[in-house]
């Protein structure tokens, strides 16, 4: 007895098993997808589907206008619509076929689901666009021709003899109408959503020819466009159904709520996703566009509109120096520095373009513009903007919104929140694609700061007079009197201690004093935080005009000191604007230390070769390759750099430094 009610169990549970892999309601995407993909059949077969759609969804459109006139009593025309009606040879046989495979099937998810099979077998060798055109219209064929019969059969002999043939009256009369109402307009709505999804499938594919890189949410839409095909199919397949249940006064209905609910969230998926095609579309042509324009030769005032504000209405900048509102039109055959930034730049970020300013103010060939990079506004950060506006004398672009350019700003120009200037001819041409580092390396003795003013002052080898000259006027002045000059610092205490204590000891020794040499020395980070930062920044600054430049003494001088930053203790010495040497910490002191044993040398070949022979030979002993810390500056970085001491590709490590407690930022003045 128990053995059989297990075999029971056990074929009923198959039973159910099978039935809910038939049924699309506990069906997923991706078990619809397999089943139906076994149906397409890759094919270059020609077919009009747009002259279809266009006869379909004129067909449907005026056959469900018929029908909420005939449930709702109303007499409203469409008469002002002009249908357009193409020249078309019309797939009459398949359209039979549909309508045959779909007809008078009893009402069930699994035989729906196997009749939309069946229905994708017969159209395998269509694109997936046209077999929901085919099945839509063979539907219409049906559907129009049933309630045509409704609206000419009390007048019509003719109408009123097939549409008896038809079943018409089943449903047309008054009575019937007023009880199958509800029933009635669920078909209908469902016919208009299910037109409607096929109708954005349609619109979708019509964008196949954009490139999916330009438009990444075409290419997610195309990939559900078979499985939305399907429910489009299948909810027609329950249509056909329940309008078969309803005209043979069935006491089974076919239910289709499940089937609205699956369209309406389609529908809403699909227009959603074509909203954000077009979009990307727009974005794209934008993009093309705006790049075309630097690439050949335009007024600058053009460019700059299309850059910042595209389509909409140019605002008036904001002059900083009358603090008035200017015209975009001052910008007209001018040479334009774009200085683009985040809302946290610093002031000392802003005073590297003061010197610029007041150089070329009386120059009115010259003009600066700062543009502010925020990708969405609110209270806190429009106050923070009239804060910073304040500070600048200069041009400030007013815009409420996303810069139209920022995306091209972002990936041509590498922008990284750090503040750059792009420097643009009257022409629109660029000139630099970022000066920022050339100026806070260089000044204006760099102007106009174009790329071929930054090659000219790369080939100098002189480079601490124009970077570190400004920081402090000491320093200035002992590089004019072609003194040595110890910069030295670190974040040990104790190593500055004992270098301060050897390079003071070294400094006032009598050999040096009989030799007349005169040793400044400066520690740098003895001086004010806002002084570090300068130091450290026009070191930094430097080595980006010079990492994509080959690799000289100069360049691996300058990475070389870039990554004592961070370490213990590091020195540079230097004779004027000149580099003699520089050293980490270990090597540097031991140096300076030992001058006992190197001394006697001083006054035979001097200090200079003295002091270098003689670190180069700790240097040797004491072997280390460096540790670079790149600031995540505005502009392309190089995929490789090489260490200056021992000449290998070094390894990239990316990290992340928080600097909440640097208390930099204007907006908290």
């Amino acid at each position: 007895m128990s053995i059989i009610m297990s075999t029971k169990s056990s074929l009923k549970s198959l039973l159910q098993k099978g039935e809910n892999e038939h049924n699309p309601l506990t069906m997923s995407d991706e078990q619809i997808l397999e089943q139906i993909y076994s149906t397409h059949v890759h094919s270059d077969t020609k077919f009009d589907v747009d002259s279809l759609f266009t006869l379909v969804e004129n067909t449907l459109r005026r056959s469900t206008h018929i029908v909420d006139n005939l449930v709702q009593g109303s007499h409203a025309s469409l008469e002002h619509i002009d249908d357009k009606i193409p020249q078309f040879n019309s797939p009459l046989c398949t359209l039979k076929q549909i309508s045959f495979e779909m007809s008078c099937k009893p009402p069930s998810e699994e035989i729906g689901h196997r009749t939309t099979l069946a229905i994708l077998n017969k159209l395998s060798n269509y694109e997936w666009d046209a077999k929901a055109v085919l099945t839509l219209a063979a539907f219409a064929l049906e559907y129009s021709e049933f309630w045509l019969l409704a609206q000419y059969q009390p007048t019509d002999p003719l109408a009123k003899s097939v549409a008896i043939l038809k079943r018409v009256p089943v449903l047309a009369k008054p009575a019937a109408l007023q009880k199958h109402r509800q029933a009635i307009l669920e078909v209908n709505n469902l016919v208009k959503a299910t037109l409607q999804v096929i109708e954005v499938i349609f619109e979708l594919e019509k964008l196949t020819t954009y490139d999916t890189k330009d438009v990444p949410a075409l290419g997610l839409a195309i990939e559900q466009i078979p499985v939305d095909v399907y429910w489009a199919i299948i909810t027609i397949v329950a249509v056909v159904t329940q309008i078969d249940c309803l005209t043979t006064d069935s006491e089974h209905k076919q239910e289709l709520s499940h089937y609205g609910q699956k369209i309406n969230i389609i529908l809403s998926k699909l227009r959603k996703q074509i909203t954000l095609c077009r979009q990307q579309i727009d974005e794209a042509e934008y993009y093309r566009k705006l790049r075309k324009l630097f690439q050949t030769p335009t007024e600058i005032m053009e460019v700059f509109k299309v850059l910042i504000f595209n389509k909409d209405a140019p605002q008036p900048l904001f002059d900083g120096a009358t603090k008035t509102k200017v015209d975009i039109t001052v910008l007209k055959k001018k040479n334009v520095y774009l200085f683009i930034s985040s809302l946290d730049i610093t002031e000392e970020e802003i005073s590297v373009l003061r010197p610029v300013y007041d150089s070329i103010k009386t120059n009115d060939q010259y003009k600066i513009v700062w543009i502010p990079i925020v990708e969405e506004w609110t209270e806190q950060l429009h106050k923070k903007f009239e804060v910073l506006k304040s500070k600048m004398p200069w041009y400030v672009v007013q815009h409420s919104g996303t810069i139209a350019g920022y995306k091209y700003i972002k990936e041509e120009w590498h922008f990284k929140k750090k503040p750059m200037v792009v420097v643009l001819s009257p022409q629109g041409k660029v000139q630099h694609s970022n000066a920022f580092h050339l100026i806070q390396a260089h000044g204006t003795r760099a102007f106009p700061f174009t790329t071929l003013n930054e090659e000219q002052i790369n080939r100098e080898n002189d480079w601490v007079g124009p970077v570190l000259g400004g920081i402090h006027p000491s320093i200035s002045t002992s590089i004019k009197e072609q003194k040595y000059i110890f910069f030295y610092g670190g974040n040990d205490k104790d190593w500055i201690q004992q270098f301060t204590k050897y390079v003071t000891a070294l400094a006032n020794d009598a050999a040096i004093k009989e030799a007349k040499i005169s040793i400044e020395l400066f520690c740098v980070d003895k001086e004010d935080k806002s002084l570090v930062r300068r130091f450290w920044s026009g070191i930094e600054s430097l080595f980006v005009t010079k990492v994509h430049k080959q690799a000289d003494a100069v360049t691996q001088e300058v990475q070389k000191m870039l990554s004592y930053k961070n370490e213990t203790g590091w020195s540079l010495l230097s004779k004027g604007p000149s580099v003699v040497v520089s050293g980490h910490g270990t090597t540097i002191l031991k140096t300076v230390a030992e001058f006992e044993k190197w001394k006697e040398f001083v006054v035979k070949k001097g200090f200079e070769p003295s002091f270098k022979e003689h670190h180069e030979r700790i240097r040797r002993t004491h072997h280390r390759c460096i540790h670079l810390e790149i600031p995540n500056a505005a502009g392309k970085l190089p995929e490789t750099i090489r260490c200056p001491e021992c000449g290998r590709i070094m390894e990239i490590f990316i990290s992340y430094k928080c600097n909440h407690s640097d208390n930099t930022s204007i907006a908290s003045n």
